[in-house]
């Protein structure tokens, strides 16, 4: 397996408050995360990097190459549980930080099997041949809304209050986290990314651009497509394939 990821400020913000990180722990297990700060002049990038810089560090220390795909799991809802505490505390410490937190994809593969945890607007998708699904559901008032048949997907996408999130790291003592199993297979990309992609990007432009690009390229590629497309947000891509 091989992981390529790049973060890019995008055409409106001054500051990139996207973080991301990623390891290859062996040719057939890796991991990656994707974070999208929010709240204050330098709360985002403070919260989105306190939780990476705290998984990372989680994963490479406690992961262990016996375990199950049920201690995978456990382990990284805990690991995650537990940067919701330090963003929590952090905030709490420090008035000027008051009220910021993260979303955050925490994505692990071994073998053949796709671990996710989940938290906020961030999203990870799984394409196979020409088709593409995305594992896990935004935790928005917008997706609210089209649960409860209240909008349609494409109405959703021009919502104007689409970018208002319902779950995220870091806000409150305790967090409720996704947790998704998923398989993988050889030849499957998996695209982990903030919502300053997802938001210009089409999935049928995501699929195209995987399947006809491969490593830095892919990237760039992915990002360059966003910024085409307005480019209004910080722009975080991750590929596994």
């Amino acid at each position: 397996m091989e992981v390529f990821s790049k973060s890019d400020v995008g055409l409106v913000r001054t500051q990139n408050q996207d973080d991301f990180r990623f390891g290859i722990i062996s040719p057939s297990c890796v991991w990656a995360v994707v974070c999208d700060g929010m709240g204050g002049a330098n709360g985002g990038n403070i919260a989105s990097a306190a939780a990476v810089d705290y998984i990372s560090t989680k994963i490479t220390d406690l992961y262990k190459s016996d375990m199950t795909k049920e201690q995978i799991g456990e382990l990284m809802a805990e690991i995650v549980s537990m940067a919701n505490n330090k963003i929590f505390k952090l905030a709490s410490d420090d008035p000027e930080l008051a009220g910021m937190g993260t979303t955050c994809e925490f994505v692990f593969v071994k073998d053949t099997t796709v671990h996710v945890v989940h938290i906020g607007d961030s999203r990870t998708y799984a394409i196979r041949g020409g088709k593409i699904k995305q594992l896990t559901e935004d935790h928005s008032v917008v997706q609210e809304m089209v649960r409860r048949g209240e909008l349609t997907y494409e109405e959703a996408q021009r919502h104007p209050n689409k970018n208002f999130i319902t779950r995220a790291l870091g806000i409150k003592s305790s967090v409720r986290l996704d947790y998704i199993e998923a398989n993988f297979i050889y030849g499957d990309v998996l695209l982990i990314c903030s919502d300053g992609l997802s938001n210009h990007v089409t999935t049928g432009e995501m699929v195209k651009i995987c399947h006809e690009n491969r490593g830095d390229d892919l990237i760039n590629k992915l990002i360059d497509c966003a910024k085409e497309g307005g480019g209004t947000d910080n722009i975080t891509a991750t590929v596994i394939y």
